[in-house]
């Protein structure tokens, strides 16, 4: 046996003698209302005005070179999280624009996650309303009015509930553009959906099915990891002249707590963020995993005393590249390969089962494109190619234990 699977084996093994309060937060379910201390306490996380108002790449939809309005020190934050940003983001697409609608199943009352919570009373319900219990025809119903002309924002109340509405928007919104010859298109289209685990959703609330539409030429996917990233992403989506996917990692509906800039917003679509700089191993995720990967590159670096034995100093000295992909299609290719070219290694982490996920699409570009600089094989931590488990989500979700054994094999390699 190699020194890096016994240490790999070794690690697993004393993961599960670590007394409850010394074990990373991320190993126990969360309560039913989402929360998790492990992303709350996250430095990934913008608590200040003036960090929130230096976000990489935000653009302020009100600015006007001549009047100096986009002026950073004239503008305010409120603590939001993420629902409420996203709630946010909706209310300053329909101020701003009277052809904006939203709809979607029990959208009226506020939505069973409350992102839309008072916006039918505040623009009426002709502009924020319910539709029937079916995903085909909310699909269907926002191509026909972005196709008129109007911003359609549709909700599916669960993206486990997606696949229903496969056919519309593969087949109909991203194709629609292309098969008129650029004279109708259907871009004013945005469909919402949460996504992910909470820790108990099981086979039907905790999927991540955004891997099924990477083969969709012509529709874009967006996944926020924050509040700040949630408004910022969704306006430029809703503002965005393709038809976008734009999935909310349900968990940090609640648990992501940010400073979050009042005035309208965007921030850049296919470009990813590289929130660590590193030279050693680059590490690839988006959305809730993010976290995940922050707290096994920090437990990499400073081990609690019952796994200090297990991690070599060698491996606590390495310098990690943690970036966040943010739209996974289409995806930016060349942040991820200059980081590649430079650290050597590449981690892919997502909730997703491995076989088809959106990690197989990028391990196999970034082969072609680095293969003579690569170090080490392409590693991917996922969910198992199994439907998501009730009782065992837990063990189904990639958690920090298993981050810290790809990364010591990787590393090691």
């Amino acid at each position: 046996m190699t020194a890096t699977k016994l240490l790999s084996r070794t690690l697993r093994s004393a993961a599960t003698r670590v007394p409850r309060m010394a074990r990373p937060s991320s190993s126990g379910p969360p309560p039913p209302e989402g929360h998790s201390t492990s992303v709350g306490q996250s430095p990934l996380l913008r608590t200040s005005r003036d960090s929130a108002l230096k976000t990489p790449g935000i653009s302020w939809l009100d600015h006007d070179e001549s009047s100096g309005s986009g002026i950073v020190s004239g503008r305010e934050t409120r603590k939001m999280n993420t629902y409420q940003a996203i709630r946010d983001a909706m209310n300053n697409a329909l101020e701003r624009d009277d052809t904006a609608v939203v709809f979607g199943e029990d959208v009226a009352f506020g939505g069973v996650f409350r992102c839309t919570m008072g916006l039918a009373e505040e623009f009426g319900n002709d502009r924020v309303f319910n539709t029937p219990l079916t995903e085909q025809g909310i699909a269907g119903f926002g191509i026909g009015l972005a196709a008129m002309g109007h911003t359609a924002i549709a909700e599916i109340q669960f993206s486990d509930y997606i696949f229903p509405a496969f056919d519309q928007i593969v087949n109909e919104a991203a194709k629609y553009r292309y098969r008129s010859g650029n004279q109708f298109n259907v871009g004013k289209l945005t469909i919402r959906s949460p996504t992910m685990s909470v820790g108990h959703g099981g086979l039907y609330h905790s999927q991540s099915p955004e891997g099924f539409f990477m083969g969709a030429a012509g529709l874009k996917i967006v996944i926020p990891r924050s509040p700040i990233q949630a408004k910022g992403l969704l306006l430029a989506s809703i503002n965005d002249p393709n038809p976008v996917i734009f999935l909310e990692p349900k968990i940090l509906y609640r648990s992501a707590v940010e400073q979050v800039p009042i005035d309208a917003y965007t921030l850049p679509l296919s470009k990813a963020e590289t929130l660590i700089k590193g030279s050693d191993l680059t590490v690839l995720t988006y959305g809730t995993p993010l976290y995940t990967a922050q707290s096994a590159i920090s437990l990499l670096a400073n081990p609690p005393p019952q796994l200090e034995s297990l991690i070599p100093e060698s491996l606590r000295k390495a310098s990690i590249e943690l970036i966040d992909l943010r739209t996974i299609l289409p995806w930016d290719v060349e942040t991820v390969v200059e980081s590649v070219n430079r650290t050597r290694r590449l981690l892919i982490l997502h909730e997703a089962g491995k076989i088809g996920g959106v990690g197989a699409e990028i391990a196999s570009v970034v082969t072609e494109r680095c293969f003579l600089r690569l170090e080490a094989p392409i590693r991917r931590v996922t969910g198992w190619d199994t439907p998501v488990p009730l009782v065992y989500e837990k063990f189904y979700i990639p958690d920090v234990i298993r981050m810290v054994d790809a990364m010591a094999e990787t590393l090691t390699y």
